[in-house]
C-alpha cells in the first residue's frame, strides 16, 4: 500500500488475550483487576503513588477542576494553543480562562508571561505539555508557589516523557493523561488522573465513585456506602483496562521506535532548516521526549497549504493542529488573551505535523523526507 496515513493506532497483538482473561473473570465494570494492574504499572513507571484510571483525559481534567473547587468568577491561566478539553474542564465549573502566549520553539506556554496574567481571581495554572515536551516546570512551580496557585499538568501526550528525570504529570498538584487512539499508548478511549498533592486523595476517591464513599465500604472502613459529595461516573471499564494493560507492556518499545522516527525526520530535514526553508522542533536540554509528534514549520500558512497539498498528491497525509482557542467562538465567550498574541496565532498557521506511528517503516519515513525536500527544491 503506497498511502501513508497520518496515524495508525498501535495494536501490539496481545490485547485479545488480556481481554479474554478479563472475560474469564467476569469483571466488566471499573476498578477491577485490570484497572489495578494498569495503575500498578503506571505507579512504578512514574513514581506517582495515587493514579486513577479514567474514561478520558477530558474527565481527568474535569475531576481536577472539581477537586480544586473551581467556581463562578475564578480564573485559570493556560496557553491558547491547546485542545478544547483543557479549557472546557474549568469553564464547566464557571471559570474564566486567561490565555497567554507561547514559546515558538516548543509551542508551550511562555512561563515568563504567567505573572502578568495573575490577579486576585486566579486559582490555577494549566500547562499543556505539547508533543510530550514540557515548559520550564521549575520556574512555573516557583511562580505557583509564590502566588498560592494550583498546577494542573495537561499531560495528554506525555506517556514516557520526562522533565529533568521526572515523569510529566507528576510535578503539579494533578497530572492528566490520555489513552485515546491517537496517543502512543491507547485503549481507544481512556485517561488517567495523577493526584500528586496528598490533600486531594481522599476526595478523589469520592468524586470518582459518583460522590459516594464506596471505596471505604469495600475496604471495610464503613458498614454501608452512601452519597457524600458531588461526583460522576469517571471509571474506566475493565475491557478498556485489559486492552490498555497489553499496550502498557510495550511502552518502552513504542517510545523507542517513535523516537527513532523522530530523529530520522530531524536528521533528514536538517539541511532544509540550515538553508532557512523550514524550522524543526527544539527540545530543551531538560526534556526527555517520547516521540509523540514531529512537526515542521513553513514560512507561512500559504506555504503550509501548498506543501500539504503536494504531500497529499503523493498519498502522504500530514496535518496541522489546534486553532488557537482564544480566536474560537467559545474562547471569545469564556476567556480572554492576556498580553500580546506575538506567537500563538502566527506559529499555529505555520505548523505541519508529519506521520509518526509504530508501524511506519524507515522506507516510508525516507519517502516523506524526500517528498518535502523535492517540494522545496522544485
Amino acid at each position: 500500500m503506497n498511502n501513508i496515513p497520518f496515524n495508525i493506532p498501535y495494536v501490539c497483538g496481545t490485547e485479545i488475550a488480556e481481554i479474554n482473561e478479563m472475560l474469564s473473570l467476569m469483571q466488566f465494570k471499573g476498578n477491577g483487576s485490570f484497572n489495578s494492574k494498569c495503575q500498578k504499572f503506571l505507579k512504578q513507571k512514574t513514581q506517582c503513588d495515587s493514579i486513577y484510571l479514567m474514561s478520558s483525559c477530558t474527565h481527568a481534567l474535569e475531576m481536577a477542576a472539581i477537586l480544586l473547587n473551581i467556581q463562578q468568577g475564578d480564573e485559570v491561566i493556560m496557553p491558547s494553543y491547546t485542545f478544547s478539553s483543557t479549557a472546557n474542564a474549568f469553564v464547566l465549573r464557571g471559570a474564566k480562562i486567561q490565555f497567554i502566549d507561547i514559546v515558538p520553539e516548543t509551542m508551550n506556554l511562555d512561563v515568563n508571561l504567567i505573572e502578568e496574567a495573575i490577579n486576585e481571581n486566579t486559582k490555577a495554572i494549566v500547562p499543556m505539555h505539547y508533543a510530550g515536551v514540557s515548559c520550564d516546570m521549575d520556574k512555573l512551580l516557583k511562580i505557583a508557589s509564590d502566588h498560592n496557585l494550583a498546577v494542573v499538568e495537561d499531560s495528554a501526550q506525555c506517556i514516557g516523557a520526562k522533565y529533568k528525570g521526572k515523569s510529566l504529570g507528576t510535578m503539579g498538584d494533578f497530572g492528566c493523561y490520555s489513552f485515546h487512539a491517537t496517543k502512543n499508548i491507547h485503549c481507544g478511549e481512556g485517561g488517567a488522573l495523577f493526584v500528586n498533592n496528598p490533600s486531594f486523595i481522599e476526595r478523589s476517591e469520592l468524586i470518582r465513585e459518583k460522590g459516594t464513599n464506596r471505596n471505604k465500604f469495600l475496604k471495610g472502613e464503613v458498614d454501608k456506602y452512601t452519597w457524600v459529595d458531588i461526583g460522576s461516573s469517571y471509571l474506566l471499564s475493565e475491557i478498556n483496562a485489559a486492552f490498555l494493560y497489553a499496550q502498557l507492556q510495550k511502552e518502552q518499545l513504542v517510545t523507542s521506535r517513535r523516537l527513532k522516527i523522530w530523529k530520522k525526520y530531524n536528521e533528514g530535514l536538517s539541511n532544509l532548516q540550515t538553508e532557512g526553508k523550514i524550522e524543526l522542533p527544539h527540545i530543551p536540554d531538560y526534556n526527555s521526549p517520547n516521540g509523540h509528534i514531529f512537526f515542521i514549520k513553513t514560512k507561512d500558512i500559504n506555504e503550509r497549504t501548498k506543501l500539504s497539498n503536494h504531500l497529499k498528491k503523493l498519498d502522504i497525509n500530514a496535518s496541522f493542529h489546534y486553532i488557537p482557542l482564544h480566536s474560537a467562538k467559545a474562547g471569545i465567550r469564556y476567556g480572554e488573551f492576556v498580553g500580546e498574541d506575538k506567537y500563538t496565532t502566527l506559529e499555529s498557521k505555520r505548523l505541519l505535523r508529519l506521520p509518526v506511528y509504530m508501524s511506519l517503516s524507515d522506507v516510508k519515513v525516507d519517502r516523506v523526507i524526500q517528498s518535502i525536500i523535492d517540494f522545496y527544491n522544485f
